[in-house]
């Protein structure tokens, strides 16, 4: 069993629940912050029940510095949250998934996803680095790649050339955390590329909840299967892909909460900044997805073909073979079991936290 206090920024939201989940399974104690725009505290309320334990959780923005600096301080002197009464010395280390998130807004708000996603991530930084506090794990995506130069993507591939502000956020939080570790060699930062997390936690009780319309398509392929939604679209067929469909790489949020362990691990080994695909290296098909979908669901998902969106690639996948050689972290998870999960929660949850509790 590990030791140690890690703070997770953003922890009530799909992949920081799934990963609190892990971390207390690797023996972590975790104190949670969120601001709660985008995730519900009752997320958090099941992952206690999952786990079996009390979690300190803390609303927090991260673009509020001082209510941040407070959060440390009250840790640091006191060494104990009220909540749970556990002996908490100081914070050992920061796993950083708060920001906004949503590509199609980020276009419409751009100053907002700076705002938020950039200012949030400094003012961290700052409050960090104050409190000696110099151990991180950073949430990004494989959307810092932009349009894919030659596939399968590994960590070499240049990365910058970002097709939405969502994207640019992320890259700059990189290229920020690439200066602070030149110029201070005391700092530990994991950067953690996600390609498309999907699937949910095998009990049901926890999942991705997003507000209104989803963004991605696997929720919303899923809300159609539940019939909250008529059909979905399927945008362009006619890509050079096998069933010119696009395909992407999606991985098993489970596994992805298991590579954030790896990585709070490699960190203890005083790392200094890596950088790493979680992925599986497989691409799948938007019809991959729908069929599989359908599979799990026992009954065809509705969908029509719509014209191509601006801005969408045919391909894009990972080379996941670093985070296997130095984390020593693969994903395990195939394709029915994400959509086998995912349909589980769905289903016993069809309004996500505001269900009146799962439904079994």
């Amino acid at each position: 069993m590990s030791s140690g206090c890690v703070l997770v920024t953003g922890g009530a939201g799909f992949v920081g629940t799934h990963s609190v989940i892990e971390l207390i399974n690797a023996g972590y104690s975790v104190v949670v912050v969120d601001n709660f725009v985008n995730a519900s505290h009752e997320s958090l309320k099941r992952v206690e029940e999952i786990c079996g334990t009390k979690i300190p959780i803390f609303s927090v923005d991260l673009t509020d510095k001082q209510a941040l600096a407070d959060l440390f301080k009250k840790v640091n002197e006191c060494g104990k949250l009220f909540k749970t009464g556990k002996f908490i010395a100081q914070f050992t280390s920061v796993i950083h998934f708060a920001g906004l998130k949503a590509v199609g807004e980020s276009c419409e708000l751009p100053l907002l996803y700076y705002k938020v996603n950039i200012g949030g991530t400094t003012n961290l930084l700052e409050v960090m680095k104050e409190n000696n506090v110099k151990n991180l794990i950073f949430s990004s995506s494989a959307t810092v790649y932009g349009t894919p130069e030659y596939l399968p993507l590994d960590e070499n591939h240049p990365t910058g050339g970002c097709t939405n502000p969502y994207g640019k956020t992320k890259y700059f939080i990189e290229e920020i955390m690439k200066d602070l570790c030149k110029s201070d060699p005391e700092w530990n930062i994991v950067i953690l590329r996600y390609f498309n997390p999907v699937g949910a936690h095998k009990s049901g009780k926890i999942g991705e909840d997003p507000k209104g319309v989803p963004n991605n398509l696997m929720p919303y392929c899923a809300q159609v299967a539940v019939g909250k939604r008529k059909e979905i679209n399927v945008y362009g067929n006619d890509y050079d892909t096998p069933d010119g469909t696009g395909v992407r790489d999606y991985i098993h949020v489970e596994d992805l909460a298991i590579g954030h362990v790896a990585a709070q691990k490699k960190i203890e080994e005083c790392c200094g900044l890596k950088i790493y695909n979680l992925g599986t290296g497989q691409g799948y098909s938007v019809m991959d997805m729908i069929n599989a979908l359908s599979k799990a669901a026992g009954k065809p998902v509705p969908y029509k073909i719509a014209e191509r969106r601006t801005g969408d690639i045919a391909s894009c996948y990972s080379k996941p073979d670093l985070a296997a050689k130095e984390l020593g972290w693969k994903a395990t998870r195939g394709l029915d079991e994400m959509c086998e999960d995912l349909w589980r929660w769905q289903t016993m949850n069809p309004d996500g936290f505001n269900s009146n509790g799962p439904k079994s």
